[in-house]
């Protein structure tokens, strides 16, 4: 897996748990390895709106170890997925993601269509049905 160079020919959003900008439709995050609180997530909620113009929109995420969030966290993240993203593709190192989904959806199911990619062409394909 590949981390993705951040591009210099488009608008740039830097936020405390990820960078953002959008490709084809599709908002791209590049994760950082920071802790996330419910105060950093948020602050990254209310900037995803203000990048998306307060639309939900499919989310390509490069995701990186960081710690566990606590359980209040956890809870929160599930709970903003609808407000600000339709789909999540995740690229990760294999084990990351899963590992990720299962403390984040170990006791209901995602509320937004959730997968794993090793491959970020089948991810973006994947996500063009979510835009």
């Amino acid at each position: 897996m590949n981390e993705p160079q951040i591009p210099t020919d488009r608008e740039v959003f830097e936020g405390d748990i990820a960078t953002y900008w959008f490709e084809d439709g599709i908002l791209v995050s590049l994760s950082k390895s920071t802790l996330r609180t419910v105060e950093s997530i948020t602050d990254n909620v209310t900037l995803v709106k203000q990048i998306t113009k307060n639309k939900p929109v499919p989310l390509l995420i490069f995701l990186k170890n960081s710690p566990i969030p606590d359980k209040a966290t956890r809870k929160l993240s599930v709970e903003k997925l609808p407000e600000i993203y339709t789909a999540m593709a995740m690229i990760s190192k294999p084990g990351l993601a899963g590992f990720i989904m299962k403390i984040l959806f170990a006791l209901k199911p995602s509320p937004i269509p959730i997968r794993h990619f090793t491959d970020v062409a089948a991810a973006k394909n994947w996500l063009t049905n979510y835009r």
